[in-house]
């Protein structure tokens, strides 16, 4: 198998692609550098060492970027032809050839030729290659094989799955602001990947709309469906304190009596000072004494 690999522009600069999550990208290129020259990999192999889930996967599958042939997920990488053009004389046939002619007749394989510059046959398996290839002959396929259609439906059920989940949340979204469903839909799918609940999602909902009703939020102010799913405002701290009262468009503001020294018009009482004091106490001394 050769040590380099190509990726077309086309494919991974695509909206398609680009849409995916980041794990689901990743595990494309891992796919395709670990792929053998028919463009086939053991992708639970590969998922066990770079960490990827089996949800990166059927996301490819469901893209249709990969093809999973069997329940072991032994993967083909459907532009496999345009990622890579490998001579046909430097072509090593893959084990699974067979069980992928036998689910893809229709998949474009390069039969390997003589060596232009020894004139003997390459690509030949090694011994326990053409092992592995026995093993998985016509009858054997027959038994274990599943048919694309059988691999890949619990994924599309699954999607279904989600999509009857989401509908419901979306019926309870407030009316008038259920804009970009699409968007807020591949939200929703990020978010129950990522450890979301539907429970949290809902309480979320019921939440924003009792902070709407109190606060008496205008219609125009309320967030719309696919800016509150993406920004995950489930997560929001809710205000339930109903807003100040006000009169004719003006805050009620409770007057208070202000203190007699607070007010402008106050005048402080004159006081003696010291000096007076001490002297009118003297005169009523001088005057005692004289009583004496």
């Amino acid at each position: 198998m050769a040590q380099r690999r190509m990726f077309s522009n086309r494919i991974t600069n695509s909206a398609k692609f680009l849409k995916m999550p980041l794990s689901s990208q990743a595990l494309y290129f891992h796919l395709g550098l670990h792929a053998d020259d028919d463009g086939i990999v053991e992708a639970f192999t590969i998922m066990r060492q770079v960490g990827a889930v089996e949800d990166d996967l059927r996301i490819l599958a469901a893209k249709e970027f990969v093809v999973i042939l069997n329940t072991d997920l032994v993967t083909f990488i459907t532009d496999w032809s345009e990622n890579n053009r490998i001579r046909a004389d430097r072509k090593v046939d893959s084990i699974y050839k067979n069980m992928l002619l036998k689910i893809l007749p229709e998949a474009e394989i390069i039969k390997p030729k003589p060596r232009a510059d020894t004139g003997k046959p390459t690509g030949r398996p090694l011994d326990n290659q053409w092992t592995a290839q026995v093993r998985l002959g016509k009858d054997r396929l027959g038994k274990d094989s599943k048919t694309i259609d059988q691999v890949q439906k619990p994924n599309r059920d699954r999607v279904s799955h989600l999509e009857n989940d989401f509908d419901k949340l979306w019926s309870l979204y407030p009316t008038g602001r259920k804009q970009g469903r699409k968007k807020a839909f591949a939200a929703y799918q990020r978010a129950i990947k990522n450890g979301t609940t539907n429970k949290q999602i809902q309480d979320g909902i019921v939440n924003y709309k009792k902070e709407i009703k109190i606060q008496k939020t205008p219609i125009n102010y309320i967030k719309q469906g696919s800016t509150w799913f993406f920004n995950e405002c489930w997560s929001d701290e809710f205000n339930f304190t109903p807003p100040t009262q006000k009169r004719n468009g003006r805050e009620v503001v409770q007057k208070e009596t202000l203190p007699d020294w607070a007010k402008e018009d106050h005048v402080e009482e004159e006081k003696p000072n010291d000096e007076d004091k001490s002297n009118r106490i003297a005169e009523l001394m001088e005057q005692i004494n004289k009583k004496e």
